[in-house]
């Protein structure tokens, strides 16, 4: 793969320094094949959405702040409009602010103004705490900002705290969000900055891709949007899908030149799940337990099918909500009232923006009272919403209690005592669904992630 004429000089900024941080393959192929990463998923748009609205929020921390409003491809506009701002001693703060310093461009979300014409750097983040990438994020950031010329006090991370409950008001700002000064942290990494930066940029000056096998950075910190492109699907039967099976184990069958279950030795050790698993994938049937017959029995009619649906906003919507609280919005519940009944379907579905908790629970355990079996995959899951909600409004805790005591757990009953060749190792509805009943699908059914 050819990177272009041999004249290219490639220029940086935070997001490709960090990429390069990850895997070299990465911050080439940003740079020089953005056309070859692959679509945004529903889920990961989502991610980024949230993540600017926490940025517009944590603005709000810093009262008269000004923003340069030019855009990332306006980058001429942008360091000029800093440039005017940084001399406006009226300015207490802004953000993106745009630096470019030896080939290295950033933009800063937010920087303090200080007394002695000093400064603050503040990486915002939507997280919950400081990970170990963010001090090349955060680094990178403060090396141009002061080979621009700015003096920098402390370099920091603002993001979300966890315990921090809304009242339903105005958002306390103080407690929303915690500011760590990671300055020494980044002292420690510095003085490497120009090395790193030099190798990066011999690596795109390079004709050619660079030599990076798959693994683990393909997926840490982040799933590299190029993760198809370097990561061939892996055939069906593959080792990689037993369940539970350790890295320990498959490299050593690895060693051994196995790649497939079907080829996995008669002697070689596996644990319970992934036995089973071998077992039907060599037979290509499915395992079926001895105490299956015996789980089922546990029944109890009439029999309700459950399944909720939530959403987990960064920041905290309703009172009583910490960052990334579930909202319960929809459930849906299937009875069955004998064996020979048909099933009848109920839903509930909050259409307004208002809070819809209080008549999300106060529907369900109007359809949920009474006796008998509530079914659902991932007990966990359905349990733990109810639990924040007997929290939330306590004076249904007792009727939800009840519910909670009726739950039966579908997807530990398959676990313990079902296996088909077609889960590929994943117990989840979206792979077991479709290979125990063909003709169903886990879209238009209902189903959310687990």
């Amino acid at each position: 793969m050819k990177a272009g004429p041999v004249w290219f000089q490639p220029q940086l900024s935070k997001s490709t320094f960090v990429a390069g941080m990850q895997c070299l393959k990465r911050l080439y192929l940003q740079v020089h094949q953005p056309e070859l990463a692959g679509e945004l998923d529903e889920a990961t748009e989502a991610i980024l959405n949230q993540g600017t609205a926490v940025g517009i929020v944590a603005q709000s921390a810093f009262p008269d702040g000004v923003i340069v409003d030019a855009g990332h491809d306006e980058v001429t506009s942008a360091l000029e409009r800093t440039r005017e701002l940084v001399s406006d001693r009226r300015i207490p703060a802004i953000f993106e602010a745009a630096f470019r310093y030896r080939g290295v461009l950033v933009r800063v979300d937010i920087l303090e103004r200080l007394p002695r014409n000093r400064w603050r750097l503040i990486e915002v983040k939507s997280t919950t705490g400081v990970k170990d990438y963010h001090v090349y994020d955060v680094a990178i950031q403060r090396h141009v900002v002061c080979g621009w010329g700015l003096d920098v006090k402390s370099a920091c991370l603002m993001h979300l705290n966890r315990d921090y409950v809304y009242d339903g008001q105005e958002y306390e700002l103080g407690r929303l969000f915690t500011i760590e000064d990671l300055t020494k942290l980044i002292n420690k990494v510095d003085r490497d900055l120009p090395r790193l930066l030099r190798k990066q940029r011999r690596v795109l000056k390079r004709d050619l891709l660079p030599d990076v096998a798959p693994g683990p950075q393909c997926q840490d910190p982040v799933e590299c949007e190029f993760y198809s492109r370097c990561n061939e699907p892996l055939p069906a039967g593959h080792i990689s899908e037993l369940p539970r099976i350790s890295e320990v184990k498959l490299d050593a069958l690895l060693a051994q030149g196995v790649t497939l279950i079907s080829e996995i030795p008669e002697d070689f050790p596996l644990g319970t799940l992934a036995a089973r698993a071998c077992d039907a994938v060599r037979r290509r049937r499915t395992w079926v337990g001895d105490d299956l017959a015996l789980e089922l029995g546990k029944l109890k009619y009439p029999l309700s099918f459950m399944d909720f649906e939530t959403l987990s906003p960064a920041i905290p919507r309703y009172a009583g909500m910490r960052p990334y609280d579930h909202i319960p919005f929809q459930w849906s519940v299937h009875r069955q009232q004998s064996p020979e009944a048909p099933l009848e379907h109920l839903e509930f579905l909050a259409t307004e923006d208002s809070d819809p908790r209080h008549e999300f629970i106060e529907s369900l355990c109007r359809v949920l009272k009474g006796k008998g079996s509530i079914v659902v995959y991932n007990q966990s899951f359905e349990s733990s919403r109810l639990s924040e909600l007997a929290a939330w409004l306590s004076d249904y805790a007792g009727k939800i209690a009840q519910i909670q005591n009726r739950l039966w757990d579908l997807l530990q009953v398959v676990r313990g005592n079902v296996y088909h060749p077609s889960f590929r190792g994943s117990y989840s509805i979206k792979s077991v669904l479709p290979a125990l009943i063909p003709r169903m699908t886990y879209e238009g059914n209902g189903g959310h992630r687990r």
